[in-house]
């Protein structure tokens, strides 16, 4: 009888010990294409000029920071390393605003950039960061202040051009967390709360749901899409 509970005892140990290393496995093979994915769409971004190549870069590292979440999330799926792993998307998502701004100037500029840093740390806020809420509470008041006065002295076109700024963001943001759409494979802008989609994907039913994606966001007005499927 001791010998039977001995061999189960030692049969399960060995599982658990595969089972384990089947994991590390499979997280180092998730973890290394994510950063080939990301390494491939960071070249793409080489065709690009000025601003729009700097944007291109920032969007390929919310696509890799949103993927190693995930798969830290599937993974290892302890507090500490997902919160990292959250933060890392917080931190791409607000470069990539600021990088954003970059095609504003004047008040428009400054107020795009508070925008970004309020959106920013109510993020922070919400996640109970490691950062004092109540600091960050006062910080996204006092910005939130300065957005409003600078608000009030820009033009029209200068506000509109902040909330297209803001779409595109939404929208590249919501593609990365879908399993479907690879956000990397998917350029998007927009002008005028139109969202205007390009790129090349592997399959039909990805261009159609990075449409259908676009289309979910607050304030889009329509969707365009160009979007091609390799053949």
């Amino acid at each position: 009888m001791k010998r039977v509970v001995f061999l189960s005892a030692a049969a399960l140990i060995s599982t658990c010990a595969l089972a384990q290393n089947v994991d590390r496995t499979a997280y180092k093979s998730a973890w290394d294409k994510a950063e080939s994915d990301y390494k491939v769409a960071k070249d793409k971004c080489k065709s690009l000029k000025g601003n729009a190549e700097d944007v291109c870069k920032e969007e390929a590292k919310v696509a890799l920071a949103q993927a190693q979440l995930d798969i830290t999330q599937k993974y290892k799926n302890t507090p500490s390393d997902v919160s990292r792993s959250e933060h890392k998307v917080a931190e791409a998502q607000y470069d990539l605003a600021k990088e954003r701004c970059d095609d504003q100037s004047g008040n428009a500029k400054s107020a795009c950039k508070a925008e970004a840093k309020a959106t920013y740390e109510r993020t922070l806020a919400a996640r109970g960061d490691h950062t004092t809420t109540g600091a960050i509470a006062d910080n996204a008041r006092d910005t939130g202040s300065n957005v409003a006065a600078a608000t009030r002295e820009k033009s029209a076109d200068a506000s509109a051009a902040m909330s297209d700024t803001m779409i595109t963001t939404k929208v590249k943001a919501e593609m990365a967390a879908d399993p479907l759409v690879k956000a990397m494979d998917v350029h998007v802008e927009t002008q005028n709360g139109v969202v205007m989609l390009s790129g090349f994907v592997p399959s039909k039913a990805e261009a159609d749901k990075a449409v259908e994606i676009a289309r979910a966001v607050k304030d889009v007005r329509d969707v365009k899409s160009s979007i091609q499927v390799k053949k």
